[in-house]
């Protein structure tokens, strides 16, 4: 415990330090969910149809390897962002909040980015706005996902967990739909982005509580010092070892069956409009999340039980994805992708619960879910790599898929590993 915490321990604990007692109420909710609807859309709209359309105009015999070149570097610019923003945020005593303004300078910096990419002439520029938007998305997302261990008491959290994951795919889904359907031409779908995250971001902040640290409770090490002890020893802490390990392996095989969608259909499927076919294997996908989120999320509270639906949903995932690799064709698309959505709805329904009980102490909250995060930036790294590899050298998606089919199914092993958690 870090000394500042240990030689207060006879005062009252702050709100800000809390284990939180008082469920959570709708308009708090649905202000949390907004702004996360506007993070992910502002993530994936660029992920599945902006960058892959812009690399093409530009480089369209070298699209594979240059999207994930692109995707890489932001990926890695979000790994780094994220736990850094966390740890910051943690020390902040700002009379506006610990979390909020961490949020609000997110958004604006990943508005940013998008700013750079609408106007980027080539794939360096495309890098670098990416890069510049993921520091500000990855920082937002250390964040909001404070918010859960901040003000959502435990058995509420599966019920928050599924509401999350259907913001994440609803961000997706409407992105999709507003850079397709409604805004016309690359540039103004990365600013419709970029305004939608600094709405969401604004409508959070401004309008819900975030209790302020009092200056006694700040941690009195060195922030540099703090950052250096961003590694949480799987040895001292094995639940959140394990629980890291299943966080990255359930989103690298969703990423790995995902970022390469719209060149599927383009390549190997061969659709006749690729663009509408995405659009169509995502609103299966996203209504099967939704409804998986919603049952699943509100069974793992009433049960207490969150490792059974994590199991479930490598499960679910694993069968998505050998689907494709059996028969990667357009009819075995439309029974995937719906399994898929639901794999993944399910692990949303009780991660949160399962992340936030492994936390080491309540006045690192964000940084170790900073570094718990990494589960999710380090796969956008890690896929883009390996799906270069092997659409660049063998050229074959089902590989691509079974790869995904692999660690999903991993993950369902990895979680049985966590002990505090039922």
């Amino acid at each position: 415990m870090d000394e500042a915490v240990e030689a207060t321990t006879a005062q009252a604990v702050p709100a800000a330090l809390a284990e939180p007692v008082t469920p959570v109420r709708p308009g708090w909710i649905a202000l949390l969910f907004t702004a996360n609807v506007g993070l992910w859309l502002a993530i994936y709209a660029p992920i599945q149809v902006l960058l892959p359309e812009q690399v093409q105009s530009l480089h369209r015999a070298d699209k594979a390897a240059l999207f994930s070149v692109v995707m890489a570097a932001g990926a890695i610019a979000s790994l780094i962002a994220n736990p850094i923003v966390g740890a910051h945020s943690d020390r902040t005593t700002s009379k506006y909040g610990r979390r909020h303004p961490w949020t609000l300078a997110g958004a604006a910096t990943g508005a940013i980015g998008l700013a750079i990419l609408a106007a980027a002439p080539d794939i360096p520029v495309m890098a670098v706005g990416w890069c510049v938007a993921q520091v500000g998305l990855g920082g937002m997302l250390a964040t909001l996902t404070s918010a859960i261990p901040d003000r959502v008491p435990a058995n509420q959290r599966g019920t928050l967990g599924g509401l999350i994951g259907i913001s994440q795919m609803l961000g997706t889904v409407l992105g999709a739909l507003i850079v397709i359907l409604i805004v016309t031409g690359i540039s103004a779908g990365y600013l419709t982005c970029g305004l939608l995250v600094v709405a969401g971001a604004a409508a959070f902040a401004l309008r819900t509580p975030d209790e302020a640290l009092p200056e006694q409770f700040k941690p009195r090490t060195p922030i540099s010092t703090a950052l250096k002890q961003l590694w949480v020893s799987p040895k001292t802490y094995p639940d959140f070892g394990w629980a890291w390990l299943t966080h990255f392996l359930v989103n690298l095989g969703n990423d790995l069956g995902t970022l390469y969608l719209l060149y599927f259909l383009t390549d190997q499927v061969r659709y006749h409009d690729p663009q509408n076919g995405l659009l169509i294997l995502m609103a299966l996908y996203a209504v099967a999340l939704a409804v998986a989120g919603v049952v699943c999320g509100t069974a793992s509270d009433r049960s207490g039980r969150r490792k059974p639906y994590v199991i479930g949903a490598a499960a679910a995932c694993g069968m998505a994805a050998l689907l494709l690799v059996i028969s990667p064709t357009w009819s075995l698309a439309l029974v995937a992708a719906p399994l898929l959505g639901f794999g993944f709805g399910t692990y949303w329904a009780a991660a949160p619960a399962v992340l936030t009980a492994v936390l080491p102490a309540a006045s690192d909250r964000a940084k170790d879910l900073g570094v718990l995060n990494i589960g999710y930036s380090l796969p956008l790294v890690v896929a883009p790599i390996v799906a270069g590899l092997v659409l660049g050298l063998g050229h074959s998606y089902p590989a691509l898929f079974a790869l995904a089919g692999v660690a999903s199914a991993a993950a369902g092993v990895t979680i049985t590993k966590v002990r505090s958690v039922l």
